[in-house]
């Protein structure tokens, strides 16, 4: 049926009516796309031949849909029958008219495109390449054969370079020559073309190329025009090939730097090529181009203000014709000569700088001293395209210095000030550069002197992009602008109110001044509130959403600053509250707006009802319905829930009355809603509520919540649980509430509280707002603690349903446990650790259940309370650790420690007699022990100078025990004393780093490891200067010690970076010399009838790979991606299942943080990771190997997927069949989609 159609349809297609011709095409083009269409060998040669005849139809129209018939005919007609079309268009574009070559060539590149599979690819290739390569080089042909054929050939050589590879040498041979050729346009096609054939080519080929480019851009005498088509010829290959143009840098960079110096005056297209080629290495070839770049700075900074024609004084003048008229000074302003082109030198320079910002982190200290000052000075630039390229290249050396220093220790906190100008000044003695902040910092005077000058131009792209810069300064350098503000008011103002100004202008001013007015200190702008709030207002009132939007979430901050405090000393906010109260009244009860602006109308109403209702009574009775009805819409009621939130914490404690009851009540609806996000803010918002109004709500309408409530109790969202417990109990506490409401709690609540404190997963919030809940609740009227107390215990029971309680449940339990009992009093807590004991008491051998948590009960109110006044409670304890289950030990040696805590001077002698007279219970006690100490660090409480002699004595002497438990117990130990006496344990702990016993030199390392937290502490001064003395023991001969530095290490790195930043140089190298397998680690273990081979090197391995990883989100300044990747890096991405998973997560890191740096050695990366996507358990392999395996692509592909995020990563051949092989593998591809959207 479909064939008489067909041969109905080509008779048409023959007719003399363009009309019928026409709709005949356009049907065949419909049937070919239909997805069952075949037809028969005659036909095909039929349909063929007349679909070649319609390219030359007289009639555009016809000729174009023959062309988009090409598509899907060469996918559904034979082999031979492609080779025919595409012989008979190669005839045609060589030998055909010229009008008819423009539509073979169309023709010829719709083939190329849609081949279908590479074996017909094969055939036509062998077909068209010849004549296409005769067409470039036979000596009579036009230049326009010539262009067309080097356009498909470019074409060709793209998509299927690879299957060429026998005629690599021959098409190289055909195509150098042409780059020498008289005609411009068939050199620039000559350079896409070799580009194309470049990323196929082998090393040797490659190389056979460049060395042709080079050995033709060093002739002498070269005319200008060639030597720029060389040039750009060089950034091609670049370009094109990546990282493998890396070995013939040595041959091309001082040539190119050369032309760049020596070319003539008027040859500025010459110096552009050379630096966007130079830019191209940059990026691409990381490693190699290193020995370099001092050179490329220093060019790219010298031709970054290369302006031949126009000299400084011409600047000058325009300044100070300021105030002339406006005709005159845009005229001086607005120099303009159509034959200068140095605007194209000055732009490549620019991109070349900011390619150099964004692939060497670790230069930035340098770029701030030499490249900063020239890029302010350069904001001047008159060429506004330049400009904008300058102000990008300055926003890329702050987002580096963002990303440099993300994580360290911010040199404006005062609380560390002391600390950082030491660290300043060991830094300046040994001669490491400053931190990258603070040289931003020295600055700040000279950008917004510059950026001013740019905010006065008439542009509003200049505007825009000075506005760019501020934004990207403030998200830096938070703090920075406090002196500068006045000088930048007039620049704010000018861009919102001024009739020129364009909406994407305003919202640039609006989002800078909303991160001004967040990030610095409310008084820096109360002289200028008049001259910010009109501007704001006035925006307020824009016409275009997105600059309202942006006004009122400015004038959030406003309202902020007006009024930082309730008192409002010192400066007078009563003149603003009208006005912006009006202005966004009239946002607020307008309907027909967008949600957006109706989103921040209604949160800024809540900062203005929250901040100046004082001065507002008269006003609420309007404003407040408005926002109740909000709540009321479904589009904005979540915004309007956390609008009353803000209202009802406010300290001026309005009158809701008018709205209180209708409040109450739509929020207890909105309780049942689906909406997660509604739920929360809503819990939120009534907690606040009940905290301020409870005396104007109901106990009735406490009920009602009450009930809401106890369906949002579970573990399956534990922070709404958390929530929904905070606000149970602030519902309890409140004095005026019923005893219907006791009995609602007992009834609803309660037995979802029980449910949930079995659960493993609690912990956090969620468990601190269970223990507040039983506390207050055994303190609200008529509810036994007796009866508590047996609800509780029994929880622990096993269940028929969920089986034996989980550890971590038993522990939540004691806690919930310990509080009930304090919150009861003394008579009630006495009697039930008399009845704990009780149960010590009784045969552990029949109950071992009830007496693990009767001794986690203990430890949990001995930790709150002393219990001294129970005779022998200790030795009760310590009974039980006699005890055959190993978890009865534990949880009495975590008792023993925690009643300790309770009573210091009585406890602490006993436990330390103990260790010392009690040899098979050590690890026990020494458990105990560390309870006491870790406690006294958190609390930041005090030893007795003796009991820390006693306790030093004991620990020193343990150091060495051969049970690694007893070490680690021991050094955590240590370290926490160390943050709690600094000064007598860091010279202590330093001696031990020398001693003969590598487990001692070990354990003193692991307790520095502990005594680095995260907040700032006393020890960070004492050991900043001796940390190295511990850190450098990573060269070690023991492997147990040099593991343990670099756990040091990779815990330094992520909680004090700045301790550790001027040791990197030293040891980065020896950190990653601990990466690679080491041969001696090895052994074989013979077991009789099969040998297992064990590698002591895993551990350390995998410890110096996660401490790498640390040190790229702490320290990326230090860390020279390139020297690492390759070998280190590629090492462990074929190691052991431990190793490679952090491997794939660091390339991830890297991928992001240092693109060019992966793109250099991309090639290498490929094979380990197609080895890990391919890999096959065996058969016979358990659950738990297959299930290791899938984890094991998964995160591979994770690694992947980072690579595939890079652009330029299609350069890599190994990684495009990567990619290629993972998309066809079904498995493989729907886990890389999922990965990739994730």
């Amino acid at each position: 049926m479909a064939n008489l159609a067909i041969t109905g349809i080509l008779e048409k297609m023959t007719g003399k009516d363009k009309d019928f011709r026409y709709m005949a095409t356009s049907d065949l083009l419909n049937e070919l796309n239909k997805e069952g269409f075949k037809l028969d060998n005659d036909l095909e040669i039929k349909l063929s031949n007349i679909v070649i005849q319609q390219l030359d139809d007289a009639a555009g129209d016809v000729s174009a849909l023959a062309v988009k018939c090409l598509g899907p005919l060469v996918k559904k007609i034979r082999e031979e029958q492609v080779l025919d079309m595409t012989n008979k268009l190669c005839d045609k574009l060589v030998n055909g008219k010229d009008q008819h070559r423009d539509i073979a060539s169309i023709a010829l590149k719709t083939i190329v495109s849609e081949v279908p599979t590479s074996s017909v690819a094969q055939s036509v290739l062998v077909s068209v390449s010849p004549k296409l390569i005769k067409g470039v080089t036979s000596p009579g042909m036009s230049t326009e054969i010539k262009c067309e054929c080097l356009d498909i050939l470019c074409d060709v050589l793209h998509k299927f370079g690879n299957l060429m590879a026998s005629d690599h040498e021959m098409l190289l041979g055909a195509l150098l020559p042409q780059l020498s050729s008289n005609q411009a346009s068939v050199r620039k096609k000559t350079v896409s073309c070799i580009a194309s054939l470049a990323s196929s080519l082998s090393d040797d080929m490659l190389a056979k190329a460049t060395v042709e480019v080079i050995r033709l851009l060093k002739m002498k005498g070269t005319k200008s025009d060639m030597a720029r088509t060389n040039i750009q010829m060089i950034g091609a290959l670049s370009r094109a090939v990546g990282y493998r143009f890396g070995p013939h840098l040595g041959e091309t960079v001082p040539v190119l730097i050369n032309y760049c110096m020596s070319a003539s005056e008027n040859d500025e297209e010459l110096r552009e090529y050379s630096l966007q080629a130079l830019e191209s290495f940059l990026l691409r070839c990381h490693r190699d181009i290193s020995p370099y770049c001092n050179e490329i700075l220093h060019l790219a900074l010298e031709f970054l203000s290369y302006d031949p024609n126009f000299t400084d004084n011409m600047e000058e003048d325009t300044d100070n014709e300021s105030n002339e008229e406006d005709e005159d000074d845009e005229s001086a302003n607005e120099y303009t000569d159509d034959e200068d082109v140095s605007w194209k030198v000055r732009r490549a320079s620019a991109k070349c700088l900011a390619a150099f910002i964004v692939s060497r982190p670790e230069m930035i200290s340098k770029l701030y001293e030499e490249a900063c000052p020239k890029l302010i000075d350069r904001f001047k630039e008159r060429e506004e395209n330049v400009k904008m390229d300058i102000f990008n290249t300055f926003i890329e050396l702050l987002r580096q210095t963002g990303n440099v220093t993300k994580g360290q220790i911010d040199i404006n906190e005062s609380r560390q000030v002391h600390f950082c100008f030491m660290f300043f000044q060991v830094q300046n003695i040994l001669g490491v550069s400053c931190s990258p902040r603070w040289l931003l910092n020295q600055e700040v005077p000279k950008i917004v002197k510059s950026i001013n000058r740019q905010l006065r131009e008439k542009s509003i792209k200049t505007k825009v992009g000075a506005f760019s810069v501020l934004k990207e300064l403030v998200v830096v350098l938070p703090d920075c602008l406090a002196d500068h503000i006045g000088s930048l008011i007039p620049g704010i103002e000018k861009a919102l109110c001024d009739k020129s100004s364009t909406s994407n202008l305003k919202i640039e001013a609006l989002i800078f001044t909303r991160l001004v007015l967040a990030s610095h200190s409310p008084s820096v702008f109360h002289p200028f509130i008049k001259a910010v709030s009109s501007s704001v207002l006035f925006a307020i009132a824009e016409r275009y959403y997105k600059v309202t939007a942006e006004a009122l979430r400015v004038c959030g901050e406003l309202v902020r600053v007006v009024r930082p405090n309730i008192e409002g000393y010192g400066f007078d906010f009563k003149p603003y509250v009208h006005p912006i109260y009006n202005a966004i009244m009239a946002r607020l009860t307008n309907q027909d707006q967008d949600q957006e602006v109706k989103e921040c109308a209604i949160s800024c109403m809540g900062l203005v009802v929250a901040t100046f209702g004082d001065n507002l009574r008269a006003d609420l009775p309007t404003c407040l319905p408005v926002l109740v009805d909000r709540m009321g819409n479904e589009i904005t009621r979540l915004t309007a829930v956390k609008a009353f939130a803000v209202i009802a914490a406010s300290p001026l404690h309005l009158d809701l009355s008018c709205v209180l009851d209708h409040v109450i009540a739509e929020l207890t609806a909105f309780l049942r809603k689906a909406n997660r996000a509604l739920r929360q803010a809503t819990l939120g918002t009534l907690n606040t509520l009940i905290v301020a109004y409870g005396d104007k709500i109901g106990s009735a309408a406490y009920e009602v919540i009450i009930v809401e409530l106890s369906a949002l109790i579970s573990d399956s969202d534990l922070h709404m649980a958390a929530l929904a417990l905070e606000l149970c109990c602030t519902l309890m506490a409140d004095r005026r509430s019923s005893k219907n409401v006791g009995v609602t709690v007992r009834n609803k609540v309660l037995p979802q509280a029980l449910t949930l404190v079995r659960s493993s997963l609690l912990q956090g919030q969620a468990l601190s707002a269970l223990q507040s809940f039983f506390a207050t609740l055994v303190q609200s009227a008529n509810t036994s603690f007796d009866v508590l107390l047996d609800s509780l215990l029994s929880t622990a029971k096993p269940s028929p349903q969920s089986g034996a309680v989980a550890k971590q449940a038993l522990f939540s339990i004691a806690q919930c446990v310990a509080v009930l009992c304090l919150a009861a009093g003394d008579q009630k807590c006495s009697s039930t650790v008399k009845m704990l004991t009780g149960i010590l008491k009784v045969d552990s051998s029949t109950n071992s259940a009830t007496q693990h948590l009767a001794l986690l009960c203990l430890g949990e109110i001995g930790r709150r309370k002393d219990l001294s006044a129970h005779a022998h409670i200790e030795n009760m304890v310590i009974e039980s650790f006699q005890s055959p289950f190993e978890e009865i030990k534990s949880a009495a040696s975590y008792a023993l420690g925690n009643i300790a805590v309770g009573n210091l001077p009585k406890y602490l002698p006993f436990i330390l007699n103990q260790i010392d007279n009690q040899q098979k219970k050590q690890y026990l006690l020494l458990h105990s022990l560390k309870e006491v100490i870790v406690r006294q660090s958190v609390d930041k409480a005090d030893f007795q100078d003796s009991s820390v002699e006693k306790i030093l004595n004991l620990l020193f002497n343990h150091c060495e025990s051969e049970e690694e438990g007893v070490r680690n117990v021991v050094a955590e130990c240590l370290g926490k004393i160390a943050l709690i006496k600094p000064a007598k344990l860091v010279p202590a702990l330093k001696v031990r780093t020398t001693n003969q016993a590598a487990f001692t030199r070990a354990t003193v390392v692991i307790a520095v490891k502990y005594s680095m937290v995260e907040r700032p502490e006393k020890i960070d001064e004492i050991i900043y200067p001796e940390i190295s003395s511990f850190l450098m023991l990573i060269k070690d001969q023991d492997r147990h010690v040099r593991r343990a530095a670099v756990l040091a290490l990779s815990t330094a790195a992520h909680n004090k970076p700045n301790l550790i930043k001027g040791l990197l140089p030293e040891l980065l190298p020896l950190l990653y010399d601990q990466t690679l397998i080491k041969k001696e680690l090895i052994r074989t273990v013979d077991l009789g009838p099969f040998k297992h081979t064990v590698d002591d090197g895993l551990e350390l391995r995998k410890a110096a790979f996660e401490c790498v990883d640390t040190l790229l989100d702490s320290c990326l300044d230090q860390v020279n991606p390139s020297s690492f990747i390759v070998p280190y890096l590629r090492s462990g991405l074929d190691d052991h299942y431990d190793v490679k998973m952090p491997c794939h997560l660091i390339l991830s890191k890297l991928a992001e943080k240092c693109p060019s740096a992966v793109l250099a050695v991309l090639e290498s990366l490929v094979d380990p990771l197609q080895k890990t996507v391919s890999f096959r358990p065996k058969q016979d392999a358990v659950k738990q190997e297959v299930d290791r395996n899938e984890d094991m692509i998964r995160s591979a592909l994770r690694a992947v997927a980072s690579l595939n995020r890079i652009g330029g990563g299609d350069c890599s051949h190994k990684f495009k069949n990567l990619m290629s092989d993972i998309a066809k593998s079904q498995p493989l591809w729907e886990k890389y989609c999922s990965i990739r959207n994730e």
